[in-house]
């Protein structure tokens, strides 16, 4: 009997995250606690340029903390968006009503604003970045929709900048099987605890 490589592993694994992801209770209430947490961060206080997620389906939520933190306009707030090549590319945000549904639907910058050179933002210049996710470890490693759109954009970010995953207690486990591309997280926050 040969056993399953890694990427049948992380298929299997994906399929049963996302289906405890879609399961889970109390997501707002949740949701609430997390992203609070991330907001009390060292990091986040004296960041000036941070990037959101704008959540879709059963991720953790953020749209509406995201509202918040743009009606306070104390921070430089920069959101990624999905280019037909498959890359991400970054968007200064500086309110919801810039954003549409685009592809995969998730809540994405107009196009009539996405080129603009003042609403356009390098990795570099983020001083920390929330990153969603399908499932994590308690080493940092993570586990998106198979893509590597997260990874391909993380590579460039700074050395100094801190990558924050924000996820359910249910997308946790001991060890997920990686790839010599993947990204590890500096801090992954649950509704339970900072990892």
């Amino acid at each position: 009997m040969t056993l399953p490589d890694t990427q049948d592993l992380r298929n299997q694994l994906r399929t049963a995250v996302l289906s405890n992801r879609k399961r889970q209770e109390n997501k707002d209430e949740l949701s609430r606690r997390i992203v609070g947490a991330f907001m009390s961060l060292p990091e986040y206080a004296v960041a000036s340029t941070i990037m959101f997620y704008v959540d879709v389906g059963s991720e953790v939520r953020t749209r509406d903390i995201l509202a918040d933190v743009l009606r306070e306009g104390d921070k430089s707030i920069v959101v990624p968006w999905c280019t037909i090549d498959g890359e991400l590319e970054l968007f200064h945000l500086v309110s919801m009503e810039e954003l549409e549904t685009g592809m995969y639907r998730i809540q994405e910058p107009r196009e009539d604003l996405r080129y603009r050179p003042e609403k356009q933002v390098k990795v570099e210049e983020l001083d920390l970045i929330m990153v969603p996710g399908v499932g994590f470890d308690h080493r940092g490693a993570r586990m998106g929709h198979g893509q590597g759109y997260y990874d391909k954009l993380l590579v460039h970010a700074r050395a100094d900048t801190p990558l924050v995953a924000l996820a359910f207690e249910c997308q946790m486990f001991e060890e997920i099987p990686v790839a010599d591309h993947d990204i590890f997280m500096d801090k992954i926050i649950t509704e339970d605890q900072v990892y």
